[in-house]
């Protein structure tokens, strides 16, 4: 995956593992080996959406399967059900734990109560969590991210493509997070074009009313943009971001994805087309470098935090169409410089 950040050695690392990421669903084991015997190998416990989402969850497995095949150990990955307990979650977390895996990592905020539980019984394993910062324990890892900063360059690069003078955001569930990437678009947009107008929408309140799982109402929401004219809609909605994505394409305007280079996806391979290009974070990378410290014997809990000056979040410049855009590249381009330096400062909230 090519990226506008100017980290070169990031841009290649993400590279390698956006490859590796896989469309179908599941759940999958691998009992690669061993390794040296320090544990069975990796284990994730999925977010809502699952394997197969083409942003999130499959940045994860991308992590997940280069550590396997580097490091010659297992993987196991387990989906969500429907309507699930923190109980049912912490079960899933210890019968992994039990089994043998070390790290067990969970993909996403909900899991926080869950692994504090889990991780305090098992103190020499290893357990991650992606997207919250809020636990403690030396055998934990907060693995987070400057979402807002690429959400700003989302938003920049939305403003400078626009015809219409309209662009959309589409949040799959409004919360603390999705609200970051709403907080970091408005500024882009609004730093680079004030006249552009944009419209916001949440798809749920909460996440277990398929917020982030139902391209249905991804879909909805983008032609309601759509029909009021925006004609650059910026999703981060999970797997209902498919849905937005596949409306845009229908009517012709553009879409901008997340998490995942989602021009790059086999599954919205017909629509690529018409993704702009993509807000991304390197969940892959984090997931991997876990592992990877848990094999060294160097992993250390804490907030482990991603941004756009390390390489950790970034925009995708996969789509020809978007190369061709040289003031839009100039202005993204200059946007980025005035983050990492700290010119700027991206907000998290409105």
């Amino acid at each position: 995956m090519r990226r506008v950040s100017r980290i070169a050695a990031a841009g290649v690392a993400t590279a390698a593992l956006a490859v590796s990421a896989t469309a179908c669903g599941g759940t999958s084991s691998d009992a690669a080996g061993s390794g040296d015997g320090k544990s069975k190998g990796v284990a994730i416990a999925y977010d809502v959406g699952g394997k197969g989402d083409q942003s999130f969850n499959d940045a994860a497995t991308a992590g997940m399967d280069k550590a396997s095949k580097d490091l010659k150990i297992g993987k196991k990955a387990v989906e969500p059900t429907d309507g699930e307990s923190d109980a049912d979650k912490a079960q899933r977390l210890t019968e992994l734990a039990k089994q043998g895996y070390n790290p067990v990592i969970g993909i996403g905020y909900a899991y926080a109560p869950a692994v504090k539980e889990v991780a305090a019984k098992f103190p020499k394993v290893n357990f991650g969590i992606v997207d919250d910062a809020t636990i403690e324990a030396d055998n934990v890892s907060d693995l987070v991210f400057n979402e807002e900063q690429s959400s700003y360059l989302a938003g920049v690069a939305a403003a400078k493509a626009t015809k219409t003078k309209t662009v959309g955001f589409i949040g799959g569930v409004n919360n603390p997070l999705i609200r970051k990437f709403e907080a970091g678009f408005v500024q882009g947009v609004k730093a680079t074009d004030k006249s552009v107008k944009i419209k916001r929408q949440f798809l749920t309140e909460k996440a277990e009313d398929g917020g982030f799982s139902s391209p249905d109402k991804g879909k909805e929401g983008a032609n309601g943009q759509i029909e009021g004219g925006a004609d650059v809609v910026y999703h981060a909605a999970g797997l209902s971001g498919q849905g937005v994505i596949e409306a845009a394409a229908a009517k012709k305007v553009w879409a901008i994805g997340v998490d995942s280079d989602q021009y790059e996806q086999k599954a919205l391979a017909k629509y690529k087309k018409y993704i702009l290009t993509s807000a991304t974070k390197d969940v892959a990378g984090a997931v991997y470098n876990l592992t990877k410290s848990v094999q060294d014997d160097k992993a250390k809990g804490g907030v482990v935090r991603a941004d756009l000056k390390s390489g950790g979040v970034a925009l995708a410049d996969s789509n020809p169409e978007y190369k061709k855009m040289k003031d839009l590249q100039a202005a993204v381009a200059k946007a980025e410089q005035d983050i990492t330096s700290g010119k700027t400062k991206v907000k998290t909230t409105l």
